[in-house]
């Protein structure tokens, strides 16, 4: 099967890269640096040519609200293009609860690259998964600049990139889901909390004091970022990632 990943040289792409290879499939990645520009177009058509499957985990490079034309422009041209070529089934990596936020410009942003790719002549699947340790561990270094560190109590479920890579090389390799599916680590935390855990990892001592103002996620509310019934349960746990 050949296989082609846009933002093959990210975080997750370069490990659905890998997994790929890894089955025996041929694959290829690509991204900005190596001539592949999805918002205008350029190179997208060359990238997808001959492909059965497109993985698309590219990304905004802002969480604003320029992050809603990036995903339009960007999803257009790979659907346009992908079908001209005759590609069987593209593969998209997206947020759960990505739709019940609509106060955040990157979340709205997300839905319309869904409804995008899901309006297209191209079968689909949508993997959905929940925050990664990455990106958790992020959030808490960015607080972390300030003193006392503030976190909201947003409900999150962590999991690692690396079994989200495996989930979208899964379903790249599977017959499209015309669909959705979720995948979340196996604990619910407030981030927070994770913000103690992750700066006592550290040896740092700072107090985390609960701030439901302070960060992106600030504007979450319940359960809304949490896996719901269905999804599937990756094995890592934030405490071991961490260590």
């Amino acid at each position: 099967m050949k296989v082609a990943v846009m933002g093959g040289t990210g975080m997750i792409g370069s490990q659905v890269v890998e997994d790929l290879q890894e089955a025996g499939h041929e694959v290829a990645g690509y991204s900005l640096s190596s001539g592949v520009d999805l918002t205008s177009g350029k190179g997208v058509a060359e990238a997808v040519a001959g492909s059965d499957v497109v993985v698309d985990v590219t990304d905004s490079p802002t969480f604003d609200a320029a992050s809603v034309d990036f995903f339009r422009a960007a999803t257009s041209h790979l659907v346009e293009e992908s079908a001209k070529a005759g590609v069987r089934h593209i593969v998209l990596l997206s947020i759960v609860g990505v739709d019940l936020v609509p106060g955040v410009d990157y979340y709205r942003a997300k839905v319309l690259q869904e409804d995008l790719l899901k309006a297209g002549p191209v079968p689909y699947s949508i993997v959905r998964a929940t925050q990664f340790m990455e990106f958790v561990r992020f959030l808490v270094s960015t607080a972390a600049r300030t003193t006392p560190v503030r976190l909201p109590s947003t409900l999150v479920q962590p999991i690692a990139a690396r079994e989200v890579a495996a989930a979208v090389a899964e379903a790249a390799v599977n017959p499209p889901l015309r669909g959705t599916v979720d995948i979340a680590g196996p604990e619910v935390f407030p981030i927070d909390e994770l913000g103690r855990v992750t700066l006592a990892a550290q040896d740092d001592s700072r107090e985390v004091v609960t701030d439901d103002s302070a960060g992106m996620l600030a504007a979450v509310r319940g359960d809304a970022l949490t896996a719901k019934e269905g999804a599937r349960l990756a094995s890592t746990h934030y405490r071991d990632w961490l260590s």
